[in-house]
């Protein structure tokens, strides 16, 4: 059949052409071998019309094709090929959160998918490929394949396919011989040396006892029913008139005890003053010279001042115990709360907060012990009875003075945001929007904490964390580092900013409205800063002090410091007074508290007294809002009252020594005349 002549070689051809073979005596071999086999499987011979058909094919081209010269021909066009997609846009801008801008992508994507398709391959053996031959006219003897791979083997075209069909040709010998043997699977082999040894999985079983088991079986009629609810009736009438006795004996109880507590809490007051007037008539002196005393020798000091020792606040259970902290109630000028605890990580234990007060110098109004170690409070300035305080085990609580229990109206837990680390200070804020009371706290893990008095609970929420804020340094934003934080204060006036001390001896301005960034960065202490606080008449103004012996008064404007002070000695505490600008007071760890006054004198302390016995360190100081006095703690628990001498609460006078009108812009004025000498010292007229 001639069609069938004409379609044989047609294949054979494209065969040829699909390997590309570059050896001419391979392609002259593989027609004449194809051709061969073709004739010999249909039982046909070559006619004579195999000339029609193997005659040189015609080009027909279609009718618009556009017809060129041989140069134009000739003419060669570079084309340079890149990996970017023209499609691809250029100008994407995404907002960068970590920069706070917008910023264009560096990278797109350049990847285009120009053709895909899903290829499909059989095995030689497999049923499927066995019907496609016999679909496609080939008989199942016959192996083309192997055919093709012997001709490139005898050309010796490429070694691959050599070794290839010198596998297939034994496997046909084999097959052949009928001595087949089993071929390893083609698509999914892996060789032994390359596998990898998978441990074998192992099983653990527990086998328990198992549970008593007991079988009940019982009849039941009606008068087993009605005896059973017979005799609960009979139950529930004897546990009735049983706590009917044990209600009216309670009741005879609670109306003792009421007799006998309204007896009693009719003398209270009347025992309270009568106590009060005991202690005025034995401490009489110190009572006249806290009201009247002034130390006439101050006339003949000239500049210098002393501190007159009044009362001595201690208490026969605090021993082992230090005071942490110290704060005066703003709306009961004599109450004064304490913090009892420990500095030292190997003596921990209770800890106790105290009220004391200066009619009473004997025994504490109020009184509370902890199981933990007190190491900061604070007094609400608009609700006196309210007290935040902050432990050394990470808990924050507050505290009520109306109530009679001595446990806190609220305490911080490991479910509702229980710090890690102690907590050095804590500070009341304004009401929030919803009215709810907040304060704040710092602690050494390097948070500050808002805490929202809601309902029955402590809501927390992170203000500030020093562990992934970013420091604004001379090149730009720094990495964070960690930092601990141990003191705090807000600002006077602007509400949103507050001063944060760490254990490294850095100072950070930060802001409620920015969590992960700081204001400013102060680097002026080499050891942890104890105390921070801003002036509080002067707005730009706030002083800090250090393990280092050190004290140092900032303008917040300015990254160095205005003002340093070496003490000689580890500085606890530091505070400034309520009556001037420019007066402020230091304790240190030699037992001696130093009152300065800038306007007086600007390069030491007017006053230098020892107050304790020696090895006693003196932890805090407070001055009083509204009297002359000042009151320090030490490491044994002990609280001493000291009164100012006239000299050290001096008020200032103008050139014709006259005294200036009392007031904060004086003090304002005072204050920015000692800060225009240090930015403009070249104008010594000032001094």
């Amino acid at each position: 059949m001639p069609g069938i002549q004409r379609t044989g070689p047609l294949r054979n051809k494209r065969v040829m052409q699909t390997f590309k073979l570059k050896n001419d005596v391979a392609v002259q071999k593989l027609e004449n071998t194809f051709s061969f086999y073709k004739d010999e499987d249909d039982g046909t011979e070559m006619g004579d019309g195999t000339d029609e058909w193997m005659q040189r094919r015609m080009l027909i081209k279609p009718p618009d094709q556009l017809e060129l010269t041989e140069a134009e021909l000739k003419e060669e066009f570079t084309r340079i090929l890149t990996a970017n997609n023209p499609h691809a846009p250029q100008n994407i801008v995404r907002y960068s959160f970590k920069e706070h801008s917008y910023q264009r992508i560096g990278s797109i994507d350049q990847l285009a998918i120009h053709f895909a398709l899903q290829g499909n391959m059989l095995h030689q053996d497999s049923d499927e490929a066995r019907r496609q031959r016999i679909r496609q006219g080939f008989p199942e003897g016959n192996n083309v394949a192997l055919i093709v791979c012997l001709l490139f083997q005898e050309a010796g075209v490429d070694e691959a396919i050599e070794d290839g069909g010198a596998k297939r040709s034994e496997s046909v010998k084999q097959k052949g011989g009928k001595t087949e043997q089993k071929q390893a699977n083609q698509f999914n082999f892996i060789e032994r040396g390359s596998k990898t040894l998978n441990n074998p999985l192992r099983q653990i079983g527990c086998q328990t006892e198992p549970p008593p088991r007991a079988n009940f079986s019982s009849t039941a009629n009606q008068w087993v029913i009605y005896d059973a609810y017979v005799e609960d009736l009979q139950k529930q009438e004897n546990t009735k008139e049983k706590q009917k006795a044990s209600v009216k004996k309670e009741e005879g109880k609670s109306k003792k005890k009421t007799m006998l507590s309204d007896d009693i809490t009719k003398f209270i007051k009347a025992t309270k003053i009568v106590e009060r007037m005991v202690i005025q008539n034995t401490y009489d002196d110190i009572a006249q010279d806290f009201k009247y005393f002034e130390d006439a020798s101050d006339e003949f000091r000239d500049q210098e001042g002393t501190l007159l020792p009044l009362w001595k606040f201690q208490y026969d259970k605090v021993k082992g115990l230090a005071v942490t902290s110290l704060c005066w109630n703003q709306w009961y000028n004599d109450l004064l709360a304490v913090g009892l605890g420990s500095y030292d990580f190997n003596k921990q234990g209770q800890g106790m907060m105290l009220f004391y007060s200066l009619k009473n110098s004997t025994f504490p109004e109020y009184f509370y012990i902890m199981s933990s170690g007190v190491m900061c409070l604070d007094i609400h300035p608009n609700l006196p009875h309210l007290v935040a305080v902050g432990f050394y085990s990470g808990c924050v609580a507050v505290y009520s003075l109306k109530e009679k229990s001595t446990q806190p109206i609220y305490k911080s837990t490991a479910m509702s945001g229980m710090l890690t680390q102690p907590v050095w200070q804590v500070k009341w804020q304004k009401d929030n929007m919803d009215n709810n009371h907040n304060f704040f706290s710092v602690s050494s893990d390097g948070c500050v904490v808002s805490w929202t008095l809601v309902k029955n609970e402590l809501v927390f929420t992170d203000v500030v964390s020093m562990g992934r804020a970013i420091t604004e340094g001379l090149d730009g934003p720094q990495l964070p580092n960690p930092a601990c934080g141990t003191s705090f204060d807000f600002h006077k006036q602007i509400d949103f900013m507050f001063l944060v001390g760490t254990e490294e001896g850095k100072i950070y301005k930060c802001s409620k409205n920015y969590s992960s960034q700081f204001l400013e960065t102060y680097d002026g202490h080499h050891m942890a800063v104890d105390a921070v606080r801003w002036n509080h008449f002067h707005t730009k103004v706030f002083i800090s002090c250090s393990a280092d012996w050190t004290i140092k008064i900032w303008d917040h404007t300015i990254r160095t410091p205005m003002f340093t002070f070496d003490l000689n000695s580890a500085v606890g505490d530091v505070a400034w007074s309520p009556y001037s600008s420019t007066v402020f007071a230091a304790v240190t760890a030699d037992g001696k508290v130093h009152v300065f006054d800038l306007n007086i004198n600007k390069y030491e302390a007017i006053c230098q007294q020892s107050v304790v016995a020696k090895k006693t360190k003196l932890t805090h100081i407070e001055f009083h809002p509204l009297y002359p006095i000042i009151t320090v703690g030490d490491d044994r628990g002990c609280v001493t009252s000291l009164k100012l001498s006239p000299n050290l609460r001096k008020k200032s006078k103008d050139k014709k020594r006259q005294e200036v009108p009392e007031g904060p812009e004086v003090e304002i004025a005072k204050m920015e005349k000692l800060l225009s000498l240090l930015r403009d010292p070249d104008n010594s007229s000032l001094d």
